[in-house]
């Protein structure tokens, strides 16, 4: 199977080709020539789950489908497969694959897949005591055993279910719990592939674990060797890391479509496409939507001159206005329009946060005269009321009421 036709090859089946080949590595040794074209399948499933676009961060496992819960298993297959890879310079090998690992925990704990034990034990880093990773251990032996009899107790499940719809099948037409059948079968796939993850989730804490401790051993006697032929370490060494060097550069052209991130699909009705076989993802797609015609097929098309074949075109028009744009350009409008706004306020906030404190006080024309005289107008007015308090005394215009006055 060339490159060519694994690109033209649909996700599903590409994802089952891989897995068939990771599950026969895991089981016995095969050659290094099959689990080289597992990786590369493995590495055109990510490029095509990344152009799909199937996983968001703001999401959690709730919001996946279940038919895309098998692809976050892509970066643990080609971890493993990796790690299988026979090569003279072994540490990069261990540093490709603990790069897969990590970048599988680290989407499952975003998915809020991982233990909360897990976690806990991976914030704090190597500070553990013995005590505690042991105990650690025993928790995911035990995760691991109840995953694997889960997965044999779906699989006998299923198994005894298919065998009874056959059975029924045979003896009479199955008329009715079709839809209950189907709704138990969706369910089960869904737990199936949840705990796969989970599976999947502690074997890969422990191959990590186990990838670091031979790093560490190999750089170790890598380190030791370096010492005990520091006199030999002369030029031929550095003579062969400059023609990698080179040869490094000179291939950077051939891998640069796998370092470049793959353009989005925006369109969802070419993402469906894609991802059930009817359309490739090298194939260029630029979604236009293009409004529905109604009428005679004489008058479609054309532009009408005269009244009677405009009112004639608009015989079997719909009662309801046409879209004039699609989803995908809606949400692309939209968009720009919220960037326009976000860059004018960022704008409109510098101009205020660098202007405040130069402008003044904006006082009018003549106003502090107006203040002047209103102060001596004030002023003149108490003067007055004060003198007339003089004048007239309290309780002064009541004396001829009382009885003794």
């Amino acid at each position: 199977m060339g490159e060519l036709n694994m690109q033209e090859m649909p996700l599903p089946a590409l994802f089952e080709h891989a897995k068939k080949i990771h599950d026969l590595a895991s089981e016995s040794s095969v050659d290094q020539g099959i689990v080289k074209k597992g990786c590369e399948i493995l590495r055109v499933c990510e490029e095509m789950i990344g152009k799909l676009g199937l996983f968001s961060l703001n999401e959690t496992k709730d919001d996946i489908s279940t038919a895309n819960l098998k692809y976050i298993l892509v970066p643990y297959y080609l971890a493993e497969l990796t790690e299988k890879i026979a090569e003279d310079d072994r540490i990069e090998v261990l540093k490709a694959s603990q790069a897969k690992l990590k970048e599988f925990i680290s989407f499952c704990e975003t998915m809020e897949l991982v233990p909360e034990d897990e976690i806990e034990t991976s914030t704090q880093g190597g500070s553990s005591s013995s005590v505690d990773r042991r105990a650690k251990k025993i928790a995911r032996f035990k995760r691991q055993r109840a995953a694997e009899s889960k997965l044999l107790e779906l699989k006998e499940r299923r198994e005894r279910r298919g065998r009874s719809t056959k059975a029924a099948a045979l003896t009479s037409p199955v008329e009715t719990g079709e839809d209950d059948m189907f709704d138990d079968d969706g369910e089960e796939e869904r737990e199936a592939w949840l705990t796969t993850i989970s599976l999947a989730l502690c074997k890969a804490f422990d191959l990590l674990e186990m990838l670091k401790r031979e790093e560490e051993i190999l750089s170790a006697v890598r380190e030791k060797q370096l010492q005990d032929g520091e006199k030999e370490f002369s030029q031929l060494i550095l003579d062969e890391r400059t023609q990698k060097a080179e040869s490094w550069h000179w291939d950077a052209a051939t891998r640069a479509r796998y370092t470049k991130p793959a353009a989005p699909i925006t369109c969802a009705t070419f993402a469906q496409d894609v991802i059930e076989g009817r359309a490739k993802v090298s194939q260029a797609h630029d979604h236009k939507h293009q409004p529905l015609l109604f009428g005679p097929a004489s008058l479609v098309g054309m532009n009408p001159t005269t009244e009677r074949q405009r009112i004639a075109a608009q015989v079997f028009q719909p009662h309801y206005s046409l879209p004039t744009m699609s989803i995908e350009e809606a949400g692309l409008t939209e968009m720009n329009m919220m960037n326009e706004w976000q860059e004018r306020n960022v704008k409109l906030m510098e101009e205020a946060t660098s202007s405040w404190y130069n402008d003044g006080p904006k006082t009018r024309p003549n106003e502090d005269d107006e203040e002047d005289d209103n102060d001596d107008a004030a002023q003149e007015k108490a003067r007055a009321w004060d003198d007339w308090k003089d004048d007239n005394p309290r309780g002064a215009g009541n004396k001829k009421l009382t009885p003794c006055g």
